[in-house]
């Protein structure tokens, strides 16, 4: 009898089985009677039916396990294949057990987690409430960390897509002026949230989410008329929303979604006769015990050590 195991293609054979392809003699030992042969990126087997559905459970476990920790060494394969009661679902011993703090596993098996009391509550909050506020500093790790969450959602498969948005304050909303087609000319302003996603999911599975539009990025007045529904949306540099666009956005709230919502009051950019979105919902909104609210300070900056000294200098101007 024969099968044919396909590789998803965002994993490299050579990420998934060596150089040389070592790791698929090391699972060959586990299936001494099943010939197993590389071709592309395909997998052939010939054996005993029993043999080829036990190699393609495991199998099941070991993509599971890449997509999850984006990653797989030498130990995990002896996990995988030496444990007989691992069942699809399952990974190895996890790699990030690290209580609340852990968030998942990104690129190269980096650890994202939180790393700061007020993070913590924010990945803790995550899980009581669907929408929340986070305000503070710059690199407080708001940001970050609520992409990260986002992005956990997915892999979990808890929602269907991540909306990242901002508002492009800095050109004013009104983009024409720039040069290049619209992400040419979004792209600057969603730098910050392109950085994050880099460190969580491998390139090429970004780039096939970002075209299958599973991550979607765009200015805030791209929301307007939208109902959000299985989404994980953040919204961040919220400081710079004006009120009616704080109220659009929130309202674009759909079934089983998520929002978070992030910013800097102290770094508002909207002109001097308009009030921040952000400052007029946190207080409109604060006696809604299904929104939560966390406050990140100077002391959550997780950037060089004299960034939090220079965030409490200026706080005391």
């Amino acid at each position: 009898m024969e099968a044919y195991i396909n590789i998803p293609e965002e994993i490299h054979p050579r990420d998934l089985l060596g150089l040389g392809e070592e790791r698929l003699h090391k699972i060959k030992n586990y299936f001494p009677l099943l010939h197993i042969n590389l071709r592309g990126s395909t997998l052939h087997l010939t054996g005993t039916a029993k043999d080829i559905k036990d190699c393609e459970e495991k199998f099941d476990i070991v993509f599971y396990h890449y997509d999850r920790f984006n990653r797989l060494n030498d130990k995990d394969i002896e996990a995988i294949f030496g444990d007989e009661n691992m069942q699809h679902g399952d990974t190895a011993p996890d790699i990030a057990a690290n209580g609340e703090q852990t968030i998942l596993v990104g690129v190269n098996g980096k650890i994202i987690k939180a790393l700061t009391e007020n993070q913590i509550k924010l990945v803790s909050a995550s899980k009581k409430h669907d929408m929340i506020f986070a305000v503070g500093p710059a690199g407080s790790g708001k940001t970050y960390t609520a992409v990260a969450l986002a992005v956990r959602a997915l892999k979990e498969k808890e929602v269907k897509r991540i909306i990242l948005t901002r508002p492009a304050v800095e050109a004013g909303e009104n983009l024409g002026f720039l040069p290049g087609d619209m992400k040419e000319k979004l792209d600057p302003y969603m730098q910050p949230l392109y950085d994050a996603l880099k460190d969580m999911l491998p390139y090429q599975k970004l780039i096939k989410y970002l075209e299958e539009g599973t991550i979607e990025i765009a200015p805030l007045a791209f929301m307007r008329g939208r109902t959000l529904n299985n989404a994980y949306v953040i919204l961040d540099e919220a400081q710079n929303a004006t009120q009616n666009q704080m109220k659009m956005f929130l309202t674009r709230m759909g079934k089983n979604a998520k929002f978070i919502i992030t910013g800097d009051i102290t770094q508002i950019d909207l002109p001097r006769n308009q009030t921040s979105g952000l400052l007029h919902a946190t207080q409109l909104l604060k006696h809604i015990s299904e929104i939560a609210f966390i406050e990140l300070t100077a002391e959550d900056v997780v950037r060089h050590k004299i960034v939090s000294k220079i965030i409490e200098a200026y706080a005391r101007t």
